[in-house]
């Protein structure tokens, strides 16, 4: 029940309790009628205290509800705070991860790319093993290069340019391990080109450095021939002589001998 309907019916109660007795009053003597209104007034008094203590009570009650509310409230708003903090801070940081991880599959591309670049360069200038004439060789590309374009020049008929650029492999390259394979093919580039003198010169040259070479049979019979075309007969015959006495077995002094008969 509120407090003030309590005290409403607690004094209605008394009043009406006050006016029965003052009613009754009548019928003793005063004495009586004094220790009535004394008491009366005793209950009326506990009545008013006990609502008055019962208002106090409810009260206290509802002021700590309300602070206790209120402080929820507090923590409420506190919370929602914090949350809303990190959500943003969540997205930050989502947002960041997506940045970091498109830096580093940027990062990873363009690592791999100057992989690919160093390792195209590093191919490019890593020395190839070939082999020269029957032998084994280890050759920068860039000598094997050199090398090859010359050779593809005779092959296909253009000896003036094969001729160029041996001639200038030999000046680029001179410890090259093509050296003894670019004379004997300097020799024959020059008696393609019709340079029987030339060609007798890069033939004795390579006899001379190169005699235990699988082609200085070939570069005999070949130096013999470019005497001949020169009508030194003598210096031919002479050659061929002496191809086959310094390589009897070979092709080249089969061949040689069958060309003493033609050469007069």
């Amino acid at each position: 029940m509120p407090v003030r309907a309590y005290l409403r019916s607690a004094g209605a109660a008394l009043l009406l309790g006050g006016a029965v007795a003052t009613a009754q009053a009548g019928l003793f003597d005063d004495e009586e009628a004094r220790k009535a209104i004394v008491d009366l007034r005793s209950r009326l008094t506990a009545v008013e205290d006990a609502g008055k203590a019962r208002a106090v009570e409810l009260g206290v009650v509802n002021t700590q509800l309300l602070e206790q509310l209120s402080a929820m409230r507090r923590s409420m708003v506190e919370l929602n705070n914090q949350l809303e903090t990190m959500r943003g801070e969540l997205a930050t940081l989502r947002g960041n991860d997506e940045q970091m991880l498109r830096d580093l599959a940027e990062l990873q591309r363009k690592q791999k790319d100057v992989s690919q670049n160093f390792d195209d360069r590093l191919r490019a200038i890593e020395p190839v093993k070939v082999s020269i004439d029957g032998r084994e060789a280890v050759v920068p590309q860039e000598e094997k290069r050199a090398y090859d374009d010359a050779i593809a020049a005779i092959r296909g008929g253009d000896f003036d340019k094969s001729v160029a650029l041996l001639t200038h492999f030999q000046r680029r390259f001179a410890d090259s391990a093509y050296v003894d394979s670019v004379r004997f093919w300097l020799g024959n580039a020059l008696y393609g080109k019709r340079d029987y003198k030339e060609a007798i010169s890069a033939f004795r040259s390579f006899v001379a450095a190169a005699g235990e070479h699988p082609r200085a049979p070939e570069a005999m019979l070949a130096l013999a021939n470019s005497q001949a075309e020169m009508k030194d007969a003598r210096g031919a015959r002479k050659t061929i002589e002496d191809l086959m006495k310094t390589y009897p077995r070979s092709e080249a002094a089969q061949a040689g001998k069958e060309r003493l008969a033609s050469i007069r």
